[in-house]
């Protein structure tokens, strides 16, 4: 992911709420959103080049997002796969601050990182680029490209616009949707400097991005109700930005 918005038991109907914008290369090859043959139980979409995932829920409630830290002069050459991080939250056996804790260890073998995962009871952000690992309070959080919570224009609007939606009574999922559809660029002088060239920033600062080589290529929502049951909803996009496809999951709250 690129954009996420996460409110975290900021409304007790709604314990999670998430939103977010998967921006990459559109050569890239994918699958949609759907239930995974293996390993079973797991709802998301799946990157074919490498095998992992932006963004994956299993039945048991645990979740996980990924998104990378922007650092054009990195070299990452032989780094693992940052989407094997979110198969490796999903899954993974025992409690989750055992898992983040095996993962502190081996931060070092992914390009910069950060990685939103839950489990229902517990909201954890990590990452490999600076900060310690926090255990969330309840709130309103924003991410992309840089750490937790950067105001770069369109975290700032994104969560803002999150706020809004809670304070709605109708709190419906197009609501979500229309804050990831956003494709106002941030003003010039509102520009991050992250050492890409400025054209390059300027298309980058939208949340959602349309260009022919590079852009928004699935918004995915995510609303944790208060027994459990989480509903998750992909919308898929074409170089040109129009739609071209959505699925819609139902999750049991775990037994």
């Amino acid at each position: 992911m690129c954009l996420l918005v996460v409110a975290w038991q900021a409304d007790p109907e709604l314990p999670l709420v998430l939103a977010g914008n998967r921006d990459e290369f559109h050569h890239r090859p994918a699958a949609p959103a759907g239930w995974w043959e293996a390993p079973g139980g797991v709802v998301g979409g799946r990157d074919l080049e490498a095998g992992g995932s932006w963004l994956a829920l299993h039945r048991s409630g645990r979740i996980a997002v990924v998104t990378n830290f922007r650092e054009p002069l990195a070299d990452s050459p032989g780094r693992r796969s940052r989407g094997e991080l979110v198969v490796g939250a999903v899954t993974s056996e025992g409690p989750l601050e055992a898992w983040l804790n095996r993962l502190a260890g081996r931060g070092d073998d992914y390009g910069g990182f950060n990685l939103v995962v839950g489990d229902g009871r517990e909201l954890h952000v990590v990452s490999n680029r600076g900060g310690d690992r926090r255990c969330l309070p309840p709130g309103v959080y924003g991410l992309s490209n840089h750490l937790l919570d950067t105001p770069w224009p369109k975290v700032a609007a994104a969560k803002a616009r999150l706020r809004r939606w809670l304070a709605d009574p109708r709190r419906d999922r197009e609501g979500l949707f229309g804050i990831l559809a956003d494709r106002q660029p941030a003003p010039d002088d509102e520009l991050p400097d992250t050492g890409v060239p400025e054209a390059w920033e300027r298309l980058l600062s939208s949340a959602f991005i349309v260009s022919p080589r590079y852009g928004t290529r699935a918004s995915t929502v995510v609303l944790v109700r208060a027994d459990g049951g989480t509903e998750l909803v992909e919308r898929r996009f074409a170089p040109d930005g129009s739609c071209t496809g959505e699925s819609a999951f139902e999750v049991p709250g775990p037994s």
